[in-house]
């Protein structure tokens, strides 16, 4: 991995600056599962067909798009990002295609360029693509079939040699079947499927980005870390990181903020939702053994049943009550998701 000179020791781990680069070699992970996404990336770069990420937010999607269009031969032509979700609905096309002088009530005098223009001969990154309203999906279909475009108030065909990357944290084919998206649209952008796999299934992952965000920090706010308590370290290691990468910088970037002199990262810095998730996960026997813990057994204990439940309203609450959190919290319970529903209706 080509790596910048400088360098900080922490823990015993040379840490390299690699920030602020968008190759494949600054996708930081050494598991399995990355160095298959990193191998794949190398191999498609200067491929022009379409390329469709998913994964769950904060996984790095847009990073890992970036790091495609410069593994190939557009590499030194133009990026340009959008997100199909942050801009409302009427503007969307605007902001895609560009328009004509005059073409809408508010539209400049002198009209406007579209992203696609902009990214004539590079890359048009789509992210949150299943965001995207089910009228705009036959323009961009048309785009992909045709080449050609036509700006908002005007018939003129504009052709345009882009290649298109899009992502989604949303399952596309569940859309295309409740009609909320175009069946040959999402065929045209799934050419080369692309997954980016959770960080709770990245293994040693977690400790490598643990210690680069450290290091990216450190410089930052030109702090000093000389140690991670154990039981701070473990619950690092061991969180299921709901929020992937996104959720685990943040984390470091707060215990930093929050940083003494003595430079140690304890559990007064850590974000409280992660204290609190190893208290809910933690069953601890040893209160019914404390002879200090008394419980009524004829009016306070709970059947199996009841206990069952309860504990799963707890996991869901820490998790949240939408379908993605309760996908999650089953596989943290290792139960199915039928049976999550199937428990807690009783």
């Amino acid at each position: 991995m080509d790596k910048h000179s400088d360098s900080v020791m922490y823990g015993g781990m040379e840490v390299y600056n690699i920030w602020g680069t968008t190759t494949v070699d600054s996708i930081i992970g050494e598991s399995d599962v990355m160095l298959a996404l990193k191998n794949r990336i190398c191999k498609i770069g200067n491929s022009d067909s379409t390329v469709a990420i998913t994964g769950e937010s904060g996984t790095g999607k847009e990073l890992i798009a970036r790091a495609i269009h410069l593994a190939g031969n557009r590499g030194n032509k133009t990026f340009v990002a959008i997100n199909c979700a942050a801009i409302p609905e009427p503007l969307l096309e605007s902001e895609l295609f560009g328009y004509t002088k005059g073409a809408f009530s508010g539209a400049d005098s002198k009209g406007k360029i579209g992203k696609f223009e902009l990214a004539n001969g590079g890359v048009v990154f789509l992210d949150e693509i299943g965001d995207m309203p089910i009228q705009l999906q036959s323009k961009l279909l048309r785009v992909l079939q045709e080449k050609k475009f036509t700006r908002i108030g005007s018939n003129e065909l504009i052709d345009i040699d882009v290649r298109i990357i899009s992502a989604t944290n949303r399952d596309l084919f569940e859309l295309v079947k409740e009609n909320k998206f175009r069946e040959d649209l999402y065929y045209r952008l799934n050419v080369i499927p692309l997954e980016v796999p959770p960080l709770r299934d990245r293994g040693d992952d977690i400790q490598i980005l643990i210690n680069n965000f450290i290091d990216k920090y450190s410089r930052k706010m030109k702090k000093n870390v000389y140690h991670i308590e154990p039981d701070v370290e473990h619950m690092l290691l061991k969180y299921p990181w709901p929020g992937n990468i996104r959720e685990l910088e943040n984390t470091i970037e707060l215990a930093l903020n929050l940083l003494e002199e003595d430079g140690i990262i304890h559990k007064g810095i850590i974000n409280r939702k992660i204290i609190e998730y190893f208290k809910l996960n933690k069953i601890n026997i040893k209160l019914l053994e404390e002879s200090d813990y008394e419980i009524n057994m004829e009016q306070d204990i709970l059947t199996l049943e009841e206990f069952e439940r309860a504990y799963i309203k707890k996991v869901l609450k820490f998790y949240g009550n939408d379908t993605k959190s309760k996908k999650l919290a089953a596989k943290k319970l290792g139960i199915s998701l039928a049976t999550l529903y199937r428990k807690i209706d009783v």
